[in-house]
């Protein structure tokens, strides 16, 4: 009987994969101390901070701080995976806890990369890190396949993310860029993790498109609880190219690639129009991509 648990059939696959993971990222491991320009440091009680300070283009920093108010509600996401999987399979408990040790170090970097560069008014972000926290986060999906198609999207996304900020801040800050990249090289081998298991299960049975289907058509990242997020998020869009049109190209378009959604061979009829829903869904967003880009 098909469930949204993860396919125990799968165990050994995905014993494969975390440990693939595990290797790539014993070949890059690496500590945040390592990217930060600690020769730009100065004490706020020596050298209190000044609007003049700041180094940066407003774009720039506006999706810096936006990442670091993501990354920051880490303990939340942890706590929604150790509920989600708590009565799965070990090796899925393992990765969720390698995948914390791992994501931790992502926003003690981009803090202190903004703190020691001062492009930031340091109690303004004390302020907003603890309002961010103090919301929480809880998404409205709590079974395993739900919120591994979840993880996988969020992943791709963080990646993207990463990456074309670092292109647009390259010019300003070297240092930045490279921290940037640094970080959705992480994200890189998470995505990937997430991303098979699911494809696995679809390989093993199509049906499980049934549980896929809410998160890819309602998908968004949990950073929209924190304060002025559209705001945010219109500003990176247009400065540092991250918005619905990358979305489109660089995430979900992949994704539904990758899973070979529009090839799947469901057998039940609501997997079925699931299916279909998820496709319909893709074209459409693929018309409104195709407008604004001009292509035909």
């Amino acid at each position: 009987m098909l469930n949204s648990d993860l396919d125990i059939r799968l165990e050994p696959r995905i014993k494969e994969l975390y440990q693939l993971h595990k290797e790539r990222s014993a070949n890059m491991d690496w500590s945040y101390h390592e990217f930060i320009p600690w020769d730009k440091a100065m004490s706020f009680k020596r050298v209190p901070w000044d609007e003049s300070q700041v180094t940066l283009p407003e774009g720039i920093i506006v999706a810096v701080e936006t990442a670091l108010l993501t990354e920051v509600n880490l303990p939340w996401y942890t706590s929604h995976l150790d509920y989600t999987f708590k009565n799965s399979m070990e090796v899925i408990n393992d990765f969720v806890r390698t995948w914390t040790a791992e994501e931790d170090q992502h926003s003690n970097l981009l803090e202190t990369y903004l703190l020691v560069t001062r492009n930031v008014d340091p109690k303004r972000l004390h302020e907003l890190r603890k309002r961010v926290v103090e919301s929480g986060w809880f998404p409205d999906f709590t079974n395993p396949l739900a919120t591994m198609a979840y993880t996988t999207l969020q992943e791709l996304a963080t990646l993207v993310f990463y990456n074309n900020v670092a292109k647009t801040a390259g010019p300003y800050d070297k240092d930045l860029a490279t921290l940037l990249r640094r970080i959705a090289k992480d994200e890189a081998l998470h995505y990937a993790f997430y991303r098979d298991t699911v494809k696995a299960h679809l390989e093993l049975d199509p049906n499980f498109i049934v549980y896929f289907e809410n998160v890819i058509i309602n998908f968004s990242m949990p950073g929209t609880i924190m304060p002025d997020f559209n705001d945010r998020m219109k500003t990176i869009a247009i400065e540092t190219n991250y918005g619905p049109l990358q979305y489109f190209d660089q995430v979900l378009d992949v994704v539904v690639k990758y899973w070979d959604i529009a090839n799947l061979q469901p057998t039940s009829d609501e997997a079925k129009q699931s299916q279909a829903n998820i496709l319909k869904y893709h074209g459409r967003l693929k018309r409104i991509t195709d407008r604004h880009t001009g292509k035909k």
